[in-house]
């Protein structure tokens, strides 16, 4: 479970709602948390817990842009040092935004460099258009350097995520299709096709979660399915654990599990 999944919640919250409803690990967001920027408080979450940390988000929104530094590449490197720290496998990360040109033109570079250094796995992940302020219904515009489609550059790790390919209109089981034997990390969520990151319980939006996951059972997927869930909307703590738990229940089952 992403700690983003019990937003505005805390890490510390997250964790114990992982433990409650028998998640086998955590994904970190790093952002304006404290928590989540403290490898040391994440340690002891854990070990309090006894949920491990499977996977580090480094701090690649648009409201993170301050987190541990300014400068992009200081925070992946500090995003794979943590997950070094926490024994987790996989770094999330998102493309880089198109005015990050410094950082874009290093970025595929910066990756391996990071890989080959620490053993960690850093799955960059595909993004999507929005709609531009004025802009007509169909218009969509791309904040990210050299498109929101990973693959069009080529990495070794990529993590897919299904509330993006519903807000991008892409086909997510093509783009799985794409990222090959790369595919380690996805971020199971649903959405509706508007253009805007929904991240709804698999199932209540149009994208082929089910059929995904049953795909990877097919061909022996080894990596980490994580939810990534909205629910800032629970109306309180009993309706944020039902939707964690429909969402997990969703995913065991169509895992096989």
């Amino acid at each position: 479970m992403s700690t983003a999944s019990v937003w505005p919640l805390g890490a510390g919250a997250a964790f114990e709602l992982a433990a409650d409803l028998g998640f086998d690990g955590v994904e970190v967001m790093v952002w304006a948390d404290q928590v989540s920027q403290d490898v040391s408080a994440l340690r002891r979450w854990s070990r309090r817990t006894g949920v491990p940390v499977l996977s580090i988000h480094s701090p690649s929104l648009l409201i993170t842009q301050r987190v541990w530094s300014p400068d992009p590449e200081v925070r992946l490197r500090r995003s794979v040092d943590a997950a070094a720290e926490l024994g987790a496998r996989t770094v999330v990360v998102h493309p880089p935004f198109r005015w990050q040109r410094r950082y874009g033109d290093a970025f595929p570079g910066l990756v391996r460099e990071l890989e080959d250094a620490s053993g960690i796995e850093i799955a960059v992940e595909n993004m999507f258009k929005v709609r531009p302020p004025g802009g007509s219904r169909n218009a969509r515009v791309s904040a990210f350097r050299p498109s929101i489609d990973p693959t069009d550059v080529g990495f070794r790790h990529y993590t897919l995520d299904l509330s993006h390919t519903a807000a991008a209109r892409m086909d997510a089981l093509a783009l799985a299709d794409r990222m090959g034997a790369g595919l380690g990390h996805v971020h199971l969520a649903d959405g509706t096709g508007v253009p805007k990151d929904e991240h709804l319980v698999p199932g209540r939006g149009n994208q082929p979660c089910a059929e995904l996951l049953e795909k990877l059972v097919s061909s022996d997927f080894a990596g980490q399915i994580v939810l990534e869930i909205n629910t800032r909307h629970a109306t309180g703590a009993a309706q944020r654990a039902r939707d964690l738990a429909e969402a997990l229940l969703f995913a065991r089952l169509h895992l096989g599990q």
